[in-house]
């Protein structure tokens, strides 16, 4: 059984480590929510896992017969409630459309793809350095973790940190910020934007910026997760 002081893994490996089509989608996820450069992967296959526990759950409750009554139900009915204030599920949603959920439904739950589609930075990025470097708070709280999992609740607090330079709105990179999201308004064809420059000047301005802030102890999760 083990000692309890010593918790297992709760991150499965690839059974398989070299198989090409999982290895060049993985690519793909890693560069489309600007996960780690060294350990992205780690990152995809934490969510696969723990998106793989949704489903064998959901799958033994839809399996029994007897389920609509009784414990099975309300365990049904919790499931399906915690799914949906992870975001992970839309109101009104049933227990087979937990089937429905994949990896990218899980990595859009993370805090780093959150605070990019909120418009708080202009590429995932971006949104990575500006919670690594203590910029992002749910209401008071500083965040450091980028793959923190946004409760439903917690997605209208998501703000730059009170003591961040980046909460005064004459912000030269807010300034900027808000330049791009109009231009991408204005442009009615889908022409690619070339955000690489961009986003390697904003991270470097990010860095320049956490050195010069003023420290401020704040509490901070040890280790990244979600509720």
């Amino acid at each position: 059984m083990g000692d309890p002081k010593f918790a297992r893994p709760k991150t499965s490996t690839p059974t398989h480590p070299w198989k090409q089509a999982r290895i060049e989608e993985e690519h793909e996820l890693k560069s489309k929510y600007g996960l780690k450069k060294v350990g992205g992967m780690r990152e995809i296959w934490r969510e696969k896992s723990a998106l793989r526990r949704h489903r064998n759950q959901a799958m033994k409750l839809i399996g029994r017969v007897d389920s609509s009554e009784g414990h099975f139900a309300r365990e049904k009915g919790d499931l399906v409630d915690s799914l949906y204030r992870k975001g992970l599920l839309g109101e009104g949603s049933d227990i087979d459309d937990i089937l429905q959920i994949d990896v990218e439904h899980m990595l859009s739950r993370r805090l780093q793809s959150v605070v990019y589609y909120k418009g708080l930075a202009l590429t995932m990025r971006a949104a990575r350095n500006l919670i690594v470097h203590g910029h992002i708070s749910i209401g008071k709280q500083r965040m450091t973790v980028p793959g923190y999992h946004v409760l439903r609740e917690e997605e209208e607090h998501i703000q730059y940190s009170s003591n961040s330079p980046y909460a005064d709105p004459e912000h030269q990179m807010r300034k900027d910020l808000e330049q791009h999201r109009l231009t991408m308004v204005s442009e009615e064809d889908d022409e690619e934007v070339p955000a690489r420059d961009a986003d390697a000047e904003f991270v470097e301005q990010i860095k320049s910026d956490s050195a010069k802030a003023p420290t401020v102890e704040d509490t901070v999760p040890d280790s990244e997760g979600g509720k």
